[in-house]
């Protein structure tokens, strides 16, 4: 019975159900309206990046058909440091954190999407079809984005630079409460989308090949999988900071503990297995460790060793 997908999806309901409610509930004392209301936002952010970051590292996964690549290769964690840093070198640190948050946010969603349909049509269009190619130019570009905002850091002065830095990290518990129900919609009509769509992309995770034998327009399909990966990314990032190697964990964890590769369980269980890494890692973040440190840190510190477990295992399967 308990290597059934849906009794394991189950657990994985009732542990995140059961972190949501120690998050909320524990420690509660004082103004307990304003508690709750706090606690309210930090978890609807705490989801939000969940749902978006882990359907997208899966969905990145289908599609590339490698599990150790992050959406993050395309260059977007890179691109949105380059727009933090341009604008703190324009408007200074004061200036910059008096900018409106929902045209920033809008701002920063474009240049994201705008930039990725850039590369899919070049790369995806005019110069073939090849996936690793497409790849490998977002990296070079991410690396030329990282070489801007090296430059620009270099001739701000040190006070700038100490604000600018925070902005690196994912902030989970600093995000605008007005941003919260755009992005939820956006995330949510994507996560939809691959829900109903879940059927083709087990067929496209079988490889090329045989979806086009089975029916599939790959190529079509790939090419909007790989818009939604951006539109769910790049919300993600705008909302919070970057997390790079938080889906490959989410991800991960879906599938080890789901031991199926059907976008029916994968995609549920992606969002329930980030929501239970996050949520825990807030909860622990707070009455654990005491404030000390930040949470993306520690996340991106068990994703990066993730990722490096996962090569390894590939080097030795070799």
């Amino acid at each position: 019975m308990w290597s059934r997908p849906g009794v394991r999806l189950g657990l994985l309901v009732a542990l995140a159900a059961a972190s949501v409610a120690v998050y909320l509930l524990t420690g509660l004392s004082g103004n307990l309206g304003f508690i709750l209301g706090r606690r309210a936002v930090t978890l609807a952010t705490l989801v939000l990046v969940a749902t978006a970051v882990g359907v997208s590292t899966v969905l990145f996964h289908t599609v590339t058909a490698n599990r150790i690549l992050t959406p993050s290769i395309m260059g977007l964690d890179s691109l949105y440091i380059a727009l933090q840093t341009a604008a703190v070198f324009v408007f200074g640190a004061f200036g910059a954190s008096t900018l409106p948050a929902v045209p920033m946010f809008a701002l920063e969603l474009l240049a994201m999407v705008a930039f990725s349909l850039l590369l899919f049509s070049l790369v995806m269009g005019r110069f073939g079809r090849s996936l690793t190619l497409m790849l490998l130019v977002g990296v070079l570009v991410g690396g030329m984005f990282r070489g801007v905002s090296s430059f620009l850091q270099r001739l701000m002065s040190p006070e700038d630079f100490q604000v600018l830095s925070d902005r690196f990290f994912a902030d989970f518990t600093g995000a605008d409460p007005a941003l919260l129900g755009v992005s939820a919609i956006v995330v949510g009509a994507l996560t939809l989308a691959a829900w109903l769509a879940r059927h083709q992309l087990d067929v496209v995770g079988l490889g090329r090949d045989l979806a086009i034998c089975l029916g599939i327009n790959h190529r079509r399909l790939t090419m909007v999988v790989l818009v939604g990966v951006a539109l769910m990314v790049g919300t993600s990032t705008a909302l919070v900071g970057p997390t790079m190697f938080f889906g490959l964990l989410s991800s991960h964890l879906a599938y080890r503990a789901l031991g199926t590769q059907r976008h029916a369980w994968t995609i549920p269980g992606s969002i329930l297995a980030g929501t239970v890494a996050l949520v825990g890692g807030q909860w622990a973040f707070e009455r654990v460790l005491g404030l000390e440190g930040s949470l993306s840190m520690i996340v991106e510190f068990v994703g990066g060793i993730t990722f490096i477990v996962l090569l390894l295992a590939g080097g030795r399967r070799r």
